[in-house]
């Protein structure tokens, strides 16, 4: 004796196997989304690092504490309204004889000023 078809499955349908392709189809959903969680985890370490190596240009070169230097950094940023990894590869570049763009220029003048 057969029972009834439930809406959406074929008639005799194995129901442990509808279960189990759902359960494939949201493991693989899920494994997407922790890719691309892990994407996102790899560009904030990296920035990160930047951020960091750019406040140490700071200490070194300006003479003020890593806290200085961040508040530097993020006021630069928020000034030109670029992002912060982005002026701290300019600072980083520039500590290797690269020039600053004169708008980040001015306001790193100005941050610096503003810290003493």
């Amino acid at each position: 004796m057969t029972s009834p078809a439930l809406p959406g499955r074929e008639p005799g349908a194995d129901p442990r196997v509808d279960d189990l392709v759902q359960e494939v189809k949201q493991l693989r959903e899920k494994v997407e989304q922790l890719r691309v969680e892990n994407a996102q985890l790899r560009r904030a370490v990296a920035s990160h690092a930047v951020v960091d190596q750019a406040i140490g240009v700071l200490v070194m070169t300006a003479k003020i504490n890593p806290e200085d230097g961040f508040m530097v950094l993020r006021e630069i940023s928020q000034h030109t309204n670029t992002k912060l990894s982005a002026i701290a590869e300019q600072i980083i570049e520039h500590a290797q004889d690269t020039a600053l763009p004169e708008t980040i220029l001015a306001e790193l003048h100005a941050a610096l000023t503003r810290r003493r």
